[in-house]
């Protein structure tokens, strides 16, 4: 999942806070500060996750919910400054969001 939220005002930090807590109360990772992630076994556990996320978004702002699959997670080239990371272990699925 990729989001953008909006977080001029102190209500709008505070819901950004709660949204991005809620994805790791459900099992999300961070990869980056608005980009998180989660496997999945198939598309009935996505479109569930898709409806919590749903009633849980703040008034304003921009959400994507980006599904790949097992073989495109699996050739991300991933660097930590430099040096080249291992490949990612193959998972059954994947949601970025």
């Amino acid at each position: 999942m990729l989001f953008d939220l909006p977080v001029i005002s102190p209500e709008e930090r505070k819901n950004a806070t709660l949204f991005r807590k809620t994805l790791l109360d459900h099992g999300f990772h961070m990869s980056q500060f608005s980009v998180y992630y989660r496997l999945l076994p198939g598309k009935e556990a996505l479109d569930g996750y898709v409806k919590d996320i749903q009633a849980q978004l703040p008034p304003s702002g921009k959400v994507d919910i980006l599904t790949i699959t097992d073989k495109q997670y699996e050739g991300i080239i991933s660097f930590s400054g430099k040096t080249k990371e291992k490949n990612k272990k193959n998972p059954t699925q994947l949601l970025l969001f």
